[in-house]
């Protein structure tokens, strides 16, 4: 069963391109890895510190994997810095 995940970051007002940024650079090197159905990063149109991933993987250890990878990490340890707040990570199933 595949697994879905939505994950939202909000910027400081300051810092929001420089997120989007590191952001971005997350895209090519995820859409390489095994498991990943699906790998986009939205952008609010009204509000331009909110930033959402849509993401579907194969499986959960497709998704453990993708946590575990350099390129996560080296964005985890940046994002810190240039948030708002924590981020909202949920994980789904899809029921119909």
């Amino acid at each position: 069963m595949t697994v879905h995940v939505v994950a939202r970051l909000t910027a400081r007002p300051e810092t929001g391109a420089a997120l989007q940024t590191l952001l971005l650079s997350l895209i090519e090197p995820t859409h390489q890895e095994p498991g990943c159905l699906r790998y986009e990063l939205l952008h609010n149109a009204a509000d331009p510190t909110d930033f959402t991933f849509v993401e579907e993987w194969a499986d959960t250890a497709a998704l453990d994997a993708h946590f575990a990878t350099p390129h996560l990490q080296a964005v985890l340890a940046q994002a810190p810095a240039l948030l708002a707040i924590e981020p909202d990570i949920r994980r789904y199933t899809r029921i119909g």
